[in-house]
């Protein structure tokens, strides 16, 4: 057993199965002690019950937890089941107001804080270079180039950060080229170096020191691995620790993407998956869905190095010691917050807009689900 082997959950970040913890459930969770768990629509059910899971689970958690979401805006914003729909980075960047980027990030912190959700998996710092494309970033994009993402992701994450919720900007080094959506496929991403240095990385060089942590997608990126042609950026040690952290000098915490994805399930191992993420220079390995298999990925991480173990587990204790306690909850506080979204939903969309709510029509991304 590794020096580390105590420990090893905590690179873990899992989905946990429903809204509420059975017996069964956080007896495996206890034991196993993963550092984070991220939610999904199937652990909502209403305001009391989220805050309730969320307690439960730093309850059984002899370090305090990450407790993550995606809530984005639009259709990704997971809280949208139990609450109002904030407009998505799109509706934001076409309304072209600063101050409402700025509630938006200032309510999205509120409202987590109030539930005990400690991280908000966004920023997203992918450019959109076609609204219409059919990849996984529709109505994601905070901007069309570079600088409109910087700007209008940088208020977003400052507002959201000084309400006690760390940021995760993704999807690292950006999905903006890609063709396919990696819930499904691993995207090729045929840009060269000097391309996506100018494009997809100047996101991430400006706002690096006041992100709290960086998500690496799954695709291929042949400028960095041209060896390897059907290798992910998430298991790359070429995107990881020689972009990410060598040259962009980024020393935060650093997760893959979800697992669980196509983009990883048809090109690699399950085994291969969960060492190389680590290897490559990740601190956290996310498995959202195929719950059962998350003993088995804490195995093998026991086949990773012990230096590299060692180095995750200094960067995600950092992170850690940035974590915010949850504000006390009330019902009257969440409908204040839920009627303040409804207004900024309101002051981008206009009265009539704002009735038009995402659907889910079934031509969409999976990523409403991962």
């Amino acid at each position: 057993m590794s020096a580390h082997a105590t420990t090893l959950g905590q690179l873990l970040l899992t989905g946990i199965p429903g809204p509420e913890l059975d017996s069964e459930t956080a007896a495996r969770l206890k034991k196993l002690q993963p550092g984070g768990f991220i939610l999904f629509s199937r652990n909502l059910q209403d305001a009391t019950q989220l805050r309730k899971l969320c307690d439960d689970l730093r309850d059984l958690s002899d370090i305090e937890p990450i407790i993550t979401i995606d809530q984005e805006g639009g259709r990704v914003s997971r809280l949208r089941y139990i609450g109002q729909e904030p407009p998505n980075a799109q509706q934001l960047r076409q309304k072209g107001d600063p101050l409402l980027i700025k509630r938006h990030g200032q309510l999205t912190g509120k409202l987590l804080r109030l539930f005990g959700i400690n991280l908000d998996l966004c920023p997203v710092l992918d450019i959109s270079y076609d609204d219409t494309a059919d990849n996984s970033l529709k109505g994601r994009c905070y901007g069309t180039d570079p600088q409109q993402v910087v700007d209008n992701a940088g208020t977003f994450n400052r507002a959201m950060r000084k309400e006690g919720v760390l940021s995760c900007a993704k999807h690292f080094p950006g999905y903006g080229p890609a063709e396919c959506d990696p819930h499904e496929f691993l995207p090729i991403i045929e840009k060269t170096a000097e391309q996506l240095e100018k494009e997809e990385l100047l996101p991430y060089r400006t706002l690096l020191p006041e992100l709290d942590s960086v998500m690496v997608c799954h695709a291929n990126y042949r400028a960095y691995d041209p060896q390897n042609e059907r290798w992910p950026a998430s298991l790359s040690h070429n995107i990881v620790q020689k972009l990410l952290r060598d040259q962009l000098g980024f020393d935060g915490l650093a997760m893959t993407d979800d697992l669980d994805m196509g983009a990883i399930l048809n090109e690699v191992t399950f085994e291969q998956a969960i060492q190389e993420a680590v290897k490559a220079g990740n601190d956290m390995v996310m498995i959202c869905h195929r719950l059962e298999m998350v003993e088995e990925a804490r195995r093998h991480l026991e086949g990773v190095p012990d230096p590299i173990l060692h180095d995750a587990l200094i960067r995600l204790e950092k992170t850690k010691k940035k974590l915010a306690f949850p504000d006390k909850f009330s019902l009257e506080k969440f409908a204040a917050i839920n009627d303040d979204i409804w207004k900024l939903r309101v002051d981008t969309l206009g009265e009539e807009g704002a009735k038009n709510l995402s659907v889910e029509d079934g031509k969409r991304s999976p990523v409403e689900l991962y």
